[in-house]
This record gives C-alpha cells, sequence and structure tokens, in this order.
C-alpha cells in the first residue's frame, strides 16, 4: 500500500479540492476477498489516517471501515474519498475490506454509488427495515461486492427470517445499542447474565444459520474492560458464534482465542470422521466406540462441520 497515495488524497480533501482527490483516485477493479471465515470484525474510523496506514499490519480478519456512527456530518466527504483511497492501494487483501455506509436515505444511497467503481469486498447497509430495504441495496451495490445488512431496527427483527432475499446478502450484523433503544429497552439489560440477551443471541444464530448467512455479534463499547468481553465471548462460543464485532485491537486477540480451533476437540473429531468412514465402506452407519460412544450419520457430519471450521480459521 503506497501510504504517499492516501496521504496526498487527505491534504486534497483538507483543502476542499474535492475534483481534484476525485481525478486522482484509481478505479482499479479489485480481486475480491469473498472468504466469510472471519472471527474479528475491527471498526475503524476511515476519518482517522492513522489507522488507516496500518490496515495491513492489523491481526483483524475483517476491517469494517465505518463511514456511519464513526464519523461526524462535517467529515463524511473526505472519510468517504480515504476509503476509496484505501480500496485503491490495497487492490488485494488478506483481509475483508468492507464499508460500513450510512442508512441508505441518509446519504447512504450516494455513498454506495460512488464506492462502486473502487469495489469494496462487501458493503455493510445500517437501519435495514424490510425485504424493500434489502431490493433496494441489492440494485445499488453492484455485482460481485457482497451485501451485508446491520439488524437493529425492530423491523428488521421481525422480518429477520425474510431478509436473505439473495445469496450476495451473505453476513448479518447484532447492532445491539440501535436495537434496544428501538425496542425502548434500557442498555441495562445487556449483560452477559440476561435471559433476554440469551434469547436475542440464540435466535439471531440460528436464523442466520439456517437462512445461510453469516451471523456476528455485537460490538461491547467498553473496550478497555476484557473481562467483561471475556464474559461475553464465553457465552457466544457456547452458543455456537464464530465472529464478534469489535473496536479495539486487544479485543481482536481475545476473539481469536476465544474463537479459535481446539486442537483436542479437533483430533476427537478427525478420530471419528476416520471411524465412521472405515464402518461405512463394510456396509455400517451405526456402531459403539470404547472412547467416543455411540457413532452415526448426524455424529460424523457434526464432526466433518467442525473441521472444515478449524481450516477456515487457520
Amino acid at each position: 500500500m503506497r501510504e504517499e497515495r492516501i496521504i496526498e488524497i487527505e491534504q486534497l480533501c483538507d483543502e476542499g479540492a474535492w475534483s481534484e482527490a476525485d481525478a486522482r483516485l484509481s478505479g482499479a477493479r479489485r480481486s475480491l476477498n469473498q472468504d466469510n471465515s472471519f472471527r474479528s470484525a475491527l471498526m475503524l474510523s476511515p476519518q482517522q489516517i492513522k489507522h488507516l496506514l496500518k490496515i495491513p499490519r492489523l491481526e483483524a480478519e475483517c476491517i469494517m471501515l465505518n463511514l456511519e456512527d464513526g464519523v461526524s456530518e462535517a467529515l463524511k466527504p473526505k472519510a468517504l474519498r480515504l476509503c476509496a483511497a484505501v480500496l485503491s492501494e490495497l487492490p488485494t487483501c488478506k483481509q475483508k475490506l468492507v464499508v460500513r455506509v450510512n442508512a441508505l436515505d441518509e446519504g447512504g444511497e450516494a455513498e454506495i454509488r460512488y464506492l462502486n467503481r473502487f469495489m469494496p469486498d462487501a458493503i455493510r447497509i445500517p437501519k435495514v427495515r424490510s425485504v424493500q430495504d434489502v431490493q433496494r441495496a441489492l440494485e445499488l451495490v453492484e455485482a460481485p461486492i457482497g451485501l451485508h445488512l446491520s439488524i437493529e431496527t425492530k423491523e428488521a427483527w421481525l422480518a429477520l427470517s425474510t431478509l436473505r432475499i439473495d445469496e450476495r446478502v451473505e453476513v448479518m450484523y447484532l447492532g445491539i445499542l440501535d436495537l434496544f433503544a428501538d425496542l425502548h429497552l434500557p442498555q441495562s439489560l445487556i449483560t452477559p447474565n440476561n435471559p433476554a440477551m440469551h434469547y436475542l443471541l440464540s435466535h439471531f444464530l440460528l436464523t442466520c444459520k439456517a437462512m445461510g448467512v453469516k451471523p456476528v455479534s455485537f460490538v461491547v463499547q467498553e473496550y478497555r474492560n476484557e473481562a467483561l468481553f471475556a464474559q461475553w465471548l464465553e457465552l457466544e462460543r457456547s452458543m455456537g458464534f464464530e465472529s464478534k464485532g469489535c473496536i479495539a485491537p486487544a479485543q481482536v486477540v481475545l476473539v481469536h482465542h476465544y474463537f479459535g480451533c481446539d486442537s483436542e476437540a479437533l483430533r476427537r473429531a478427525q478420530s471419528i470422521i476416520a471411524l465412521f468412514e472405515q464402518h461405512a465402506a463394510l456396509g455400517v452407519s451405526g456402531f459403539v466406540d470404547e472412547r467416543y460412544g455411540f457413532i452415526d450419520e448426524p455424529i460424523y457430519k457434526g464432526a466433518l462441520s467442525m473441521v472444515r471450521t478449524c481450516k477456515e480459521n487457520r
């Protein structure tokens, strides 16, 4: 990544030379990263150039360039062009580069039209409320760019199982603070031991999985409270989550630790696969093993799924 080019675009924006900045930006086609096995999705504010320049060295597996909450209204035009500069300078990238635009009727439509030629790996749409909103987003976001949705309104929550109207809808993020505000629920309820949170997380997870969409759990704002963050990760891992939003590099490290592959569980799954396939070759689809108990096809499929997940997360 040519850092001097991004710094040049920043300087032009600071001078108000918008047309010149646009002319200097390359719209060369990128090789899209279509891998959605990422565990960590790190929010970055594109108005902070010092953060943008660190992207190639960050451990996060997904970088979320946040044009919405992370940028003041006055700085959004500059942040949009800095997003474009980063994309132009990273034609290939090991991390998934996603741009979170503003709501479609609050500047998001224009942002998408601007970003299409710079080809982010995906565009994340906030404040989705209906299938019609998703259809509109699909018409705006040029293929093969992926479409990610924020579930943060009461209407989206009620319509959750209907929102994947196209295979390009590949990831959904739980926007817990906005969702609670829309439901008129106090944020004090957002604790790891609250049954309402257990229901909300499990419903979101299972519905997304049933649709074939990747579910990403919510961002924890208290980024210095690593003990609290670890509590959430322990809970979410026990439920079956594999990915979480982050706002600090220290959170990324914890996500990778908790959502990494358990070496002992992996060995167990590999042994079950080998045993089942040996018996299946003899026409036996259900049997008892001294170490692992009863093994049949559902147990075998579960082992295959676990091994596949471990390979994706390496």
